[in-house]
């Protein structure tokens, strides 16, 4: 199958494995809803928050490409730290779908100017040592393995999710606040991020096996 053919599943793949790790009770998202819910620069607030990701994401995998270009055996190290990472990330989704959580966000509070509204958008998404784990060390380690030719399309692919993921929950914040408020909704969409992962981990396992 030549690169041509290929570009889909690795287009695929970027967007499951960001929508995976993006999708999560955390202090972003609940600032996108709130201002969903408020319908207060929420384009702005989308905007940045993908932008952001994108950009994360982009300088992941070019960056680990040219850190692993000559290093093939530290590219494998990496492939099985990764499915390390994404197998506990799993079993970590499994478990939170055994408990009752909800994505709050509460609606009162003060209105915030553009400038203040996007501040706290950079706050919550750059001040996250866990958006550089994700999107810097992770995503960009397991792009940087795909052919030249299909890495933008990896790329692509996980930029997509993070802007579809910011776009239905600040857009889609007054529809979707009413299911994110209920805890089995949250069990349901964590028992698929679980087993997406752990699918995930063994490709990664299997590229590892691939020979040097």
């Amino acid at each position: 199958m030549n690169a041509s053919n290929q570009f889909l599943p690795v287009f695929v793949q970027g967007l499951v494995l960001s929508l995976g790790l993006i999708v999560a009770i955390g202090a972003q998202n609940a600032f996108v809803l709130r201002q969903g819910l408020r319908r207060e620069h929420v384009v702005p607030v989308v905007a940045f928050c993908a932008l952001a990701d994108a950009a994360l994401i982009t300088a992941g995998v070019l960056g680990m490409a040219q850190a692993l270009g000559e290093r093939p055996l530290l590219a494998k190290a990496l492939a099985v730290g990764g499915a390390v990472f994404l197998a506990h990330y799993g079993w970590q989704a499994l478990r939170r779908a055994r408990q009752s959580n909800r994505l709050q966000a509460a609606a009162g509070g003060e209105t915030l100017s553009r400038k203040a509204a996007l501040a706290q958008a950079a706050a919550f998404t750059l001040l996250n040592p866990h958006v550089y784990l994700d999107t810097v060390l992770l995503v960009g380690s397991i792009g940087a393995q795909q052919p030249n030719a299909l890495r933008g399309w990896f790329v692509a692919g996980a930029s997509t999710a993070s802007l579809a993921w910011f776009t239905a929950l600040g857009l889609g914040a007054r529809w979707l606040a009413p299911v994110f408020a209920l805890p089995r909704a949250w069990q349901v969409l964590d028992g698929l991020i679980g087993v997406t992962m752990w699918v995930l981990a063994a490709l990664l396992l299997r590229h590892a096996w691939l020979p040097v």
